[in-house]
Protein backbone atom coordinates (compact mmCIF):
# COMPACT_ATOMS: atom_id res chain seq x y z
CA UNK A 1 0.00 0.00 0.00
CA UNK A 2 1.22 3.52 -0.83
CA UNK A 3 2.46 5.29 2.33
CA UNK A 4 2.94 8.86 1.09
CA UNK A 5 0.28 11.42 0.24
CA UNK A 6 0.33 13.15 -3.16
CA UNK A 7 -0.45 16.84 -3.79
CA UNK A 8 -3.56 15.76 -5.71
CA UNK A 9 -4.85 13.82 -2.70
CA UNK A 10 -4.16 16.81 -0.43
CA UNK A 11 -6.61 18.89 -2.46
CA UNK A 12 -9.51 16.52 -1.68
CA UNK A 13 -11.86 18.57 0.56
CA UNK A 14 -12.96 15.65 2.79
CA UNK A 15 -9.38 14.49 3.30
CA UNK A 16 -8.30 18.00 4.29
CA UNK A 17 -11.11 18.30 6.80
CA UNK A 18 -10.30 14.96 8.45
CA UNK A 19 -6.63 15.92 8.59
CA UNK A 20 -7.41 19.34 10.09
CA UNK A 21 -9.84 17.82 12.60
CA UNK A 22 -7.14 15.51 13.96
CA UNK A 23 -4.57 18.31 14.03
CA UNK A 24 -6.98 20.62 15.84
CA UNK A 25 -7.53 18.12 18.65
CA UNK A 26 -3.78 17.64 19.00
CA UNK A 27 -3.04 21.37 19.05
CA UNK A 28 -5.80 22.02 21.58
CA UNK A 29 -4.29 19.45 23.94
CA UNK A 30 -7.30 17.13 23.80
CA UNK A 31 -4.92 14.50 22.47
CA UNK A 32 -1.69 15.10 24.39
CA UNK A 33 1.87 14.10 23.55
CA UNK A 34 2.35 10.38 23.82
CA UNK A 35 -1.39 9.67 23.61
CA UNK A 36 -2.53 6.82 21.44
CA UNK A 37 -4.87 8.06 18.74
CA UNK A 38 -8.10 6.32 17.72
CA UNK A 39 -7.66 3.47 15.29
CA UNK A 40 -8.38 4.05 11.62
CA UNK A 41 -11.57 2.02 11.95
CA UNK A 42 -12.74 3.91 15.06
CA UNK A 43 -12.12 7.35 13.58
CA UNK A 44 -13.69 6.44 10.23
CA UNK A 45 -16.84 5.21 12.00
CA UNK A 46 -16.98 8.27 14.28
CA UNK A 47 -16.60 10.72 11.40
CA UNK A 48 -18.66 8.72 8.89
CA UNK A 49 -15.91 8.65 6.28
CA UNK A 50 -14.04 5.91 4.42
CA UNK A 51 -11.15 4.26 6.27
CA UNK A 52 -8.78 5.12 3.43
CA UNK A 53 -9.49 8.83 4.00
CA UNK A 54 -8.48 8.51 7.66
CA UNK A 55 -5.41 6.46 6.72
CA UNK A 56 -4.24 9.15 4.31
CA UNK A 57 -4.80 11.86 6.93
CA UNK A 58 -2.71 9.94 9.46
CA UNK A 59 -0.01 9.38 6.85
CA UNK A 60 0.31 13.11 6.12
CA UNK A 61 0.48 13.87 9.84
CA UNK A 62 3.20 11.26 10.09
CA UNK A 63 5.07 12.77 7.11
CA UNK A 64 4.99 16.16 8.84
CA UNK A 65 6.22 14.80 12.16
CA UNK A 66 2.96 15.35 14.07
CA UNK A 67 2.33 11.68 14.84
CA UNK A 68 4.37 8.50 14.79
CA UNK A 69 3.59 4.80 14.43
CA UNK A 70 4.33 1.94 16.79
CA UNK A 71 4.39 -1.43 15.07
CA UNK A 72 1.16 -3.38 15.58
CA UNK A 73 -0.01 -0.72 18.05
CA UNK A 74 -1.20 2.29 16.08
CA UNK A 75 -0.64 6.06 15.81
CA UNK A 76 0.62 8.26 18.68
CA UNK A 77 1.10 11.99 19.21
CA UNK A 78 4.71 13.16 19.09
CA UNK A 79 6.08 15.34 21.92
CA UNK A 80 4.67 18.89 22.00
CA UNK A 81 7.96 20.60 21.07
CA UNK A 82 8.15 18.60 17.87
CA UNK A 83 4.55 19.47 17.01
CA UNK A 84 5.10 23.20 17.49
CA UNK A 85 8.14 23.10 15.27
CA UNK A 86 6.18 21.41 12.50
CA UNK A 87 2.97 23.47 12.56
CA UNK A 88 4.20 26.20 10.16
CA UNK A 89 4.80 23.51 7.54
CA UNK A 90 1.13 22.52 7.51
CA UNK A 91 -0.18 25.47 5.50
CA UNK A 92 -0.99 23.18 2.55
CA UNK A 93 -4.71 23.82 2.10
CA UNK A 94 -5.66 25.14 -1.34
CA UNK A 95 -8.14 27.43 0.40
CA UNK A 96 -5.20 29.02 2.17
CA UNK A 97 -3.59 29.58 -1.20
CA UNK A 98 -6.73 31.17 -2.56
CA UNK A 99 -7.02 33.36 0.51
CA UNK A 100 -3.52 34.60 -0.11
CA UNK A 101 -4.24 35.05 -3.80
CA UNK A 102 -7.36 37.15 -3.20
CA UNK A 103 -5.58 39.29 -0.64
CA UNK A 104 -2.64 39.67 -3.00
CA UNK A 105 -4.88 40.74 -5.87
CA UNK A 106 -6.61 43.39 -3.77
CA UNK A 107 -3.38 44.69 -2.28
CA UNK A 108 -1.75 45.34 -5.64
CA UNK A 109 -1.89 49.09 -6.36
CA UNK A 110 -3.47 49.25 -9.82
CA UNK A 111 -4.91 52.01 -11.95
CA UNK A 112 -7.99 49.96 -12.92
CA UNK A 113 -9.50 48.33 -9.86
CA UNK A 114 -12.16 45.75 -10.82
CA UNK A 115 -11.42 43.27 -8.01
CA UNK A 116 -13.03 45.05 -5.05
CA UNK A 117 -16.80 45.33 -4.73
CA UNK A 118 -16.59 48.62 -2.86
CA UNK A 119 -18.15 51.97 -3.58
CA UNK A 120 -16.35 54.90 -5.15
CA UNK A 121 -15.92 57.35 -2.21
CA UNK A 122 -16.93 60.18 -4.56
CA UNK A 123 -20.42 58.66 -4.72
CA UNK A 124 -20.94 59.01 -0.96
CA UNK A 125 -22.47 62.12 0.71
CA UNK A 126 -19.24 62.76 2.61
CA UNK A 127 -20.04 66.27 3.84
CA UNK A 128 -23.42 65.11 5.13
CA UNK A 129 -21.80 62.18 6.97
CA UNK A 130 -19.29 64.57 8.53
CA UNK A 131 -22.14 66.77 9.74
CA UNK A 132 -23.88 63.72 11.23
CA UNK A 133 -20.74 62.82 13.15
CA UNK A 134 -20.58 66.34 14.63
CA UNK A 135 -24.27 66.16 15.52
CA UNK A 136 -23.73 62.88 17.37
CA UNK A 137 -21.07 64.42 19.59
CA UNK A 138 -23.46 67.25 20.44
CA UNK A 139 -26.35 64.89 21.21
CA UNK A 140 -24.28 62.26 23.04
CA UNK A 141 -21.29 64.01 24.67
CA UNK A 142 -20.35 60.78 26.52
CA UNK A 143 -20.53 58.58 23.44
CA UNK A 144 -16.81 57.73 23.65
CA UNK A 145 -16.97 57.11 27.40
CA UNK A 146 -19.15 54.03 27.41
CA UNK A 147 -19.64 50.66 25.78
CA UNK A 148 -22.64 49.88 23.60
CA UNK A 149 -25.16 47.21 24.51
CA UNK A 150 -23.76 43.87 23.22
CA UNK A 151 -26.97 43.35 21.24
CA UNK A 152 -26.69 46.82 19.72
CA UNK A 153 -27.83 50.34 20.50
CA UNK A 154 -31.55 50.22 21.24
CA UNK A 155 -32.28 53.44 19.32
CA UNK A 156 -30.61 52.02 16.25
CA UNK A 157 -32.44 48.72 16.59
CA UNK A 158 -35.76 50.56 16.84
CA UNK A 159 -34.96 52.49 13.68
CA UNK A 160 -33.92 49.36 11.77
CA UNK A 161 -37.10 47.55 12.88
CA UNK A 162 -39.06 50.24 11.01
CA UNK A 163 -36.84 49.98 7.93
CA UNK A 164 -37.11 46.17 7.81
CA UNK A 165 -40.90 46.29 8.11
CA UNK A 166 -40.89 48.24 4.85
CA UNK A 167 -39.42 45.22 3.03
CA UNK A 168 -41.61 42.63 4.76
CA UNK A 169 -39.25 41.61 7.56
CA UNK A 170 -41.27 41.97 10.75
CA UNK A 171 -39.21 41.66 13.92
CA UNK A 172 -39.02 43.28 17.34
CA UNK A 173 -35.97 45.04 18.75
CA UNK A 174 -35.33 41.89 20.82
CA UNK A 175 -34.95 39.92 17.58
CA UNK A 176 -32.18 42.11 16.17
CA UNK A 177 -28.43 42.06 16.72
CA UNK A 178 -26.03 44.73 15.44
CA UNK A 179 -22.78 43.21 14.19
CA UNK A 180 -19.58 44.80 12.94
CA UNK A 181 -20.19 44.09 9.26
CA UNK A 182 -21.77 41.09 7.54
CA UNK A 183 -18.57 39.02 7.71
CA UNK A 184 -18.74 39.08 11.49
CA UNK A 185 -22.40 38.06 11.34
CA UNK A 186 -21.53 35.02 9.20
CA UNK A 187 -18.68 34.15 11.55
CA UNK A 188 -20.93 34.39 14.62
CA UNK A 189 -23.49 32.09 13.01
CA UNK A 190 -20.79 29.60 12.07
CA UNK A 191 -19.44 29.67 15.63
CA UNK A 192 -22.92 28.99 17.01
CA UNK A 193 -24.06 26.39 14.48
CA UNK A 194 -21.10 24.57 12.95
CA UNK A 195 -19.00 21.80 14.44
CA UNK A 196 -16.03 20.17 12.67
CA UNK A 197 -17.16 18.20 9.60
CA UNK A 198 -20.76 19.39 9.84
CA UNK A 199 -22.30 19.69 6.38
CA UNK A 200 -23.04 23.22 5.17
CA UNK A 201 -24.80 23.93 1.89
CA UNK A 202 -23.35 26.89 0.03
CA UNK A 203 -23.99 28.44 -3.36
CA UNK A 204 -21.60 27.81 -6.23
CA UNK A 205 -20.26 30.37 -6.97
CA UNK A 206 -20.52 32.43 -3.80
CA UNK A 207 -19.04 35.18 -1.66
CA UNK A 208 -15.43 34.09 -1.16
CA UNK A 209 -15.20 35.36 2.43
CA UNK A 210 -18.09 33.07 3.39
CA UNK A 211 -16.17 30.07 2.00
CA UNK A 212 -13.17 31.04 4.11
CA UNK A 213 -15.25 31.53 7.27
CA UNK A 214 -16.93 28.13 7.03
CA UNK A 215 -13.60 26.49 6.21
CA UNK A 216 -12.15 28.10 9.32
CA UNK A 217 -14.88 26.43 11.35
CA UNK A 218 -14.04 23.08 9.69
CA UNK A 219 -17.37 22.77 7.88
CA UNK A 220 -17.83 20.23 5.09
CA UNK A 221 -19.05 22.41 2.24
CA UNK A 222 -21.71 21.01 -0.11
CA UNK A 223 -21.99 23.18 -3.25
CA UNK A 224 -25.40 24.11 -4.68
CA UNK A 225 -25.23 25.42 -8.25
CA UNK A 226 -26.80 28.82 -8.87
CA UNK A 227 -27.85 30.02 -12.32
CA UNK A 228 -29.64 33.06 -13.71
CA UNK A 229 -32.89 31.11 -13.12
CA UNK A 230 -32.08 30.38 -9.48
CA UNK A 231 -31.58 26.90 -7.99
CA UNK A 232 -32.52 23.41 -9.08
CA UNK A 233 -34.81 22.84 -6.09
CA UNK A 234 -34.93 19.09 -6.68
CA UNK A 235 -31.15 19.07 -6.27
CA UNK A 236 -31.41 21.27 -3.16
CA UNK A 237 -33.93 18.92 -1.59
CA UNK A 238 -31.85 15.86 -2.47
CA UNK A 239 -28.83 17.40 -0.73
CA UNK A 240 -30.90 18.43 2.29
CA UNK A 241 -32.14 14.85 2.57
CA UNK A 242 -28.75 13.20 2.00
CA UNK A 243 -26.41 15.43 4.02
CA UNK A 244 -28.76 16.85 6.69
CA UNK A 245 -26.77 20.11 6.73
CA UNK A 246 -26.61 22.42 9.72
CA UNK A 247 -27.28 25.42 7.53
CA UNK A 248 -27.53 26.72 3.96
CA UNK A 249 -25.69 29.98 3.31
CA UNK A 250 -27.25 31.91 0.43
CA UNK A 251 -27.22 35.38 -1.10
CA UNK A 252 -30.40 35.35 -3.23
CA UNK A 253 -30.63 39.04 -4.19
CA UNK A 254 -28.15 40.52 -6.69
CA UNK A 255 -25.84 37.74 -5.61
CA UNK A 256 -22.11 38.22 -5.18
CA UNK A 257 -20.40 37.43 -7.57
CA UNK A 258 -23.06 36.66 -10.21
CA UNK A 259 -25.64 39.44 -9.74
CA UNK A 260 -28.40 36.80 -10.06
CA UNK A 261 -31.68 37.16 -8.16
CA UNK A 262 -33.63 34.10 -7.05
CA UNK A 263 -37.31 34.29 -8.15
CA UNK A 264 -40.08 34.75 -5.60
CA UNK A 265 -41.60 31.27 -5.96
CA UNK A 266 -38.27 29.62 -5.17
CA UNK A 267 -37.95 31.80 -2.07
CA UNK A 268 -41.23 30.47 -0.74
CA UNK A 269 -40.21 26.89 -1.49
CA UNK A 270 -36.82 27.33 0.18
CA UNK A 271 -38.52 28.45 3.39
CA UNK A 272 -40.71 25.34 3.24
CA UNK A 273 -37.72 23.06 2.62
CA UNK A 274 -35.81 24.63 5.52
CA UNK A 275 -38.68 23.79 7.88
CA UNK A 276 -39.16 20.30 6.43
CA UNK A 277 -35.50 19.32 6.81
CA UNK A 278 -34.78 21.48 9.87
CA UNK A 279 -31.95 23.32 8.12
CA UNK A 280 -31.19 26.93 9.03
CA UNK A 281 -31.15 29.27 6.03
CA UNK A 282 -28.63 32.09 6.40
CA UNK A 283 -29.85 34.80 4.04
CA UNK A 284 -27.18 37.41 3.31
CA UNK A 285 -28.68 40.52 1.69
CA UNK A 286 -26.16 43.38 1.28
CA UNK A 287 -27.30 44.75 -2.11
CA UNK A 288 -31.10 44.93 -1.65
CA UNK A 289 -31.31 48.72 -1.98
CA UNK A 290 -29.01 48.80 -5.02
CA UNK A 291 -31.59 47.98 -7.70
CA UNK A 292 -31.71 49.71 -11.07
CA UNK A 293 -35.25 49.49 -12.40
CA UNK A 294 -37.34 47.20 -10.24
CA UNK A 295 -37.12 46.45 -6.54
CA UNK A 296 -36.23 42.79 -5.85
CA UNK A 297 -38.61 40.18 -4.40
CA UNK A 298 -39.13 40.11 -0.61
CA UNK A 299 -36.47 38.32 1.44
CA UNK A 300 -36.85 34.59 2.13
CA UNK A 301 -37.22 35.59 5.78
CA UNK A 302 -40.69 36.97 5.03
CA UNK A 303 -41.95 33.45 4.19
CA UNK A 304 -40.49 31.81 7.30
CA UNK A 305 -43.05 31.01 10.02
CA UNK A 306 -41.02 28.69 12.25
CA UNK A 307 -37.70 30.46 12.78
CA UNK A 308 -35.62 28.57 10.22
CA UNK A 309 -34.25 31.70 8.49
CA UNK A 310 -31.68 34.18 9.79
CA UNK A 311 -31.55 37.44 7.85
CA UNK A 312 -28.26 39.36 7.53
CA UNK A 313 -28.76 42.93 6.34
CA UNK A 314 -25.44 44.66 5.84
CA UNK A 315 -25.26 48.38 5.12
CA UNK A 316 -21.51 48.69 4.58
CA UNK A 317 -21.68 48.48 0.79
CA UNK A 318 -23.30 51.87 0.26
CA UNK A 319 -24.24 53.68 3.49
CA UNK A 320 -21.05 54.89 5.20
CA UNK A 321 -18.88 51.77 4.60
CA UNK A 322 -16.39 52.84 7.28
CA UNK A 323 -19.00 52.44 10.02
CA UNK A 324 -19.35 48.66 9.39
CA UNK A 325 -23.00 48.40 10.47
CA UNK A 326 -24.97 45.21 9.91
CA UNK A 327 -28.30 44.05 11.34
CA UNK A 328 -28.99 40.36 12.00
CA UNK A 329 -32.65 39.33 12.36
CA UNK A 330 -33.42 36.01 14.02
CA UNK A 331 -36.10 34.43 16.17
CA UNK A 332 -35.58 33.19 19.69
CA UNK A 333 -33.64 31.27 20.90
CA UNK A 334 -31.20 31.80 17.99
CA UNK A 335 -30.80 35.49 18.76
CA UNK A 336 -29.78 34.65 22.34
CA UNK A 337 -27.03 32.33 21.07
CA UNK A 338 -25.79 35.03 18.69
CA UNK A 339 -25.69 37.62 21.50
CA UNK A 340 -23.51 35.30 23.57
CA UNK A 341 -21.20 34.72 20.61
CA UNK A 342 -21.04 38.48 19.97
CA UNK A 343 -20.08 39.13 23.61
CA UNK A 344 -17.08 36.85 23.14
CA UNK A 345 -16.13 38.37 19.79
CA UNK A 346 -15.93 42.07 20.72
CA UNK A 347 -18.48 42.76 23.49
CA UNK A 348 -20.47 45.06 21.21
CA UNK A 349 -19.93 47.14 18.08
CA UNK A 350 -18.63 50.71 18.68
CA UNK A 351 -21.39 52.96 20.00
CA UNK A 352 -20.09 55.98 18.07
CA UNK A 353 -20.44 54.14 14.76
CA UNK A 354 -23.97 53.05 15.61
CA UNK A 355 -25.11 56.56 16.55
CA UNK A 356 -23.63 58.11 13.41
CA UNK A 357 -25.34 55.49 11.29
CA UNK A 358 -28.63 56.03 13.14
CA UNK A 359 -28.71 59.76 12.38
CA UNK A 360 -27.54 59.41 8.78
CA UNK A 361 -29.39 56.38 7.42
CA UNK A 362 -32.83 57.36 8.73
CA UNK A 363 -32.61 60.86 7.22
CA UNK A 364 -34.33 62.11 4.07
CA UNK A 365 -30.90 63.11 2.76
CA UNK A 366 -29.73 59.48 2.73
CA UNK A 367 -32.83 58.33 0.86
CA UNK A 368 -32.15 60.99 -1.79
CA UNK A 369 -28.56 59.76 -1.92
CA UNK A 370 -29.77 56.22 -2.60
CA UNK A 371 -31.79 57.34 -5.63
CA UNK A 372 -28.77 59.12 -7.11
CA UNK A 373 -26.52 56.18 -6.29
CA UNK A 374 -28.73 53.73 -8.16
CA UNK A 375 -28.62 55.94 -11.24
CA UNK A 376 -24.83 56.37 -11.07
CA UNK A 377 -24.20 52.63 -10.69
CA UNK A 378 -26.63 51.77 -13.46
CA UNK A 379 -24.74 54.10 -15.82
CA UNK A 380 -21.45 52.49 -14.82
CA UNK A 381 -22.84 49.02 -15.41
CA UNK A 382 -24.09 50.10 -18.85
CA UNK A 383 -20.66 51.51 -19.69
CA UNK A 384 -18.85 48.28 -18.92
CA UNK A 385 -21.44 46.27 -20.87
CA UNK A 386 -21.16 48.59 -23.88
CA UNK A 387 -17.39 48.05 -24.02
CA UNK A 388 -17.77 44.26 -23.69
CA UNK A 389 -20.63 43.99 -26.22
CA UNK A 390 -18.44 43.31 -29.35
CA UNK A 391 -16.14 40.80 -27.61
CA UNK A 392 -18.24 37.63 -27.57
CA UNK A 393 -17.78 37.33 -23.81
CA UNK A 394 -20.91 36.12 -22.01
CA UNK A 395 -22.85 37.51 -19.05
CA UNK A 396 -26.36 38.05 -17.71
CA UNK A 397 -27.04 41.72 -17.08
CA UNK A 398 -27.77 42.12 -13.34
CA UNK A 399 -30.73 44.11 -12.07
CA UNK A 400 -28.69 45.57 -9.24
CA UNK A 401 -25.56 45.22 -7.13
CA UNK A 402 -21.92 46.03 -7.87
CA UNK A 403 -20.71 43.16 -10.07
CA UNK A 404 -20.71 41.73 -13.57
CA UNK A 405 -20.10 37.95 -13.79
CA UNK A 406 -18.44 37.33 -17.14
CA UNK A 407 -17.57 34.09 -18.94
CA UNK A 408 -14.39 34.18 -20.99
CA UNK A 409 -14.11 32.42 -24.36
CA UNK A 410 -12.68 28.85 -24.15
CA UNK A 411 -9.29 29.85 -25.55
CA UNK A 412 -8.63 32.42 -22.78
CA UNK A 413 -7.33 31.27 -19.40
CA UNK A 414 -8.61 33.35 -16.47
CA UNK A 415 -5.41 32.60 -14.53
CA UNK A 416 -3.12 33.74 -17.38
CA UNK A 417 -5.29 36.79 -18.01
CA UNK A 418 -5.07 37.78 -14.35
CA UNK A 419 -1.30 37.40 -14.34
CA UNK A 420 -0.97 39.59 -17.42
CA UNK A 421 -3.54 42.10 -16.17
CA UNK A 422 -1.79 42.77 -12.87
CA UNK A 423 1.38 43.56 -14.80
CA UNK A 424 -0.64 46.14 -16.75
CA UNK A 425 -2.23 47.72 -13.65
CA UNK A 426 -5.62 45.98 -14.00
CA UNK A 427 -7.21 43.70 -11.41
CA UNK A 428 -10.26 41.44 -11.32
CA UNK A 429 -11.45 38.38 -9.37
CA UNK A 430 -11.00 34.97 -11.03
CA UNK A 431 -14.04 32.75 -10.64
CA UNK A 432 -12.13 29.92 -8.93
CA UNK A 433 -11.85 32.07 -5.79
CA UNK A 434 -15.66 32.10 -5.56
CA UNK A 435 -15.98 28.33 -6.01
CA UNK A 436 -16.31 26.21 -2.83
CA UNK A 437 -15.13 23.23 -4.90
CA UNK A 438 -11.91 25.09 -5.76
CA UNK A 439 -12.10 24.17 -9.44
CA UNK A 440 -10.66 26.11 -12.39
CA UNK A 441 -13.26 28.44 -13.87
CA UNK A 442 -13.73 30.37 -17.13
CA UNK A 443 -15.68 33.04 -15.20
CA UNK A 444 -14.37 36.32 -13.80
CA UNK A 445 -15.96 38.99 -11.62
CA UNK A 446 -15.69 42.59 -12.73
CA UNK A 447 -16.84 45.17 -10.18
CA UNK A 448 -18.08 48.44 -11.68
CA UNK A 449 -18.71 50.27 -8.39
CA UNK A 450 -15.28 51.80 -7.76
CA UNK A 451 -14.21 53.47 -11.01
CA UNK A 452 -15.90 56.32 -12.86
CA UNK A 453 -17.22 55.87 -16.40
CA UNK A 454 -14.08 57.17 -18.11
CA UNK A 455 -11.87 54.84 -16.08
CA UNK A 456 -14.23 51.93 -16.68
CA UNK A 457 -14.08 52.38 -20.44
CA UNK A 458 -10.28 52.68 -20.43
CA UNK A 459 -9.74 49.75 -18.06
CA UNK A 460 -12.11 47.30 -19.75
CA UNK A 461 -10.78 48.22 -23.19
CA UNK A 462 -7.26 47.43 -22.01
CA UNK A 463 -8.42 44.18 -20.42
CA UNK A 464 -10.05 43.08 -23.68
CA UNK A 465 -6.90 43.94 -25.64
CA UNK A 466 -4.82 41.86 -23.22
CA UNK A 467 -7.20 38.93 -23.55
CA UNK A 468 -7.05 39.09 -27.33
CA UNK A 469 -3.24 39.16 -27.27
CA UNK A 470 -3.19 36.06 -25.07
CA UNK A 471 -5.63 34.37 -27.44
CA UNK A 472 -3.28 34.98 -30.35
CA UNK A 473 -0.32 33.58 -28.41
Amino acid sequence: MKTSVSPKEITDPLFRQVHDHILNRIESGEWAEGDKLPSIRQLADAMNVHRLTVFKAYQLLKQNGIVYVKDKSGYYVRPRATVLEQVPELTISPRGYLNNLLARIQRVPVAYQFSQAVLDPHLLPNLFLSECAKKVFDLYPKVLSTYADVQGDVELRQSIVGYLAGIGVYVSTDELLISTGAQQAIDLLAAVMVRPLDAVLIERPTYSAAIDIFRKHRARLIPVDLSADGYDLADVEAKLSKYRPRLFYLNPTFQNPTGYTVPIQQRKQLAELAEKYRCLLVEDDPFRDIYFRQAPPPPIFTYDTEGWVVYIRGFSKYAAPGLRICAVAARKPMIAHLIRAKSLADNGSPLLNQKIFLHSFSSQRMQQHLEKLRTALYMRKRKIEDVLAPTGWEWSSPGGGFNLWVKLPPMISAAKLLEASLKHSISFVPGSICDPSVEPSPWIRLSYSYLNEVQLEEGISRLVELAESLQIM
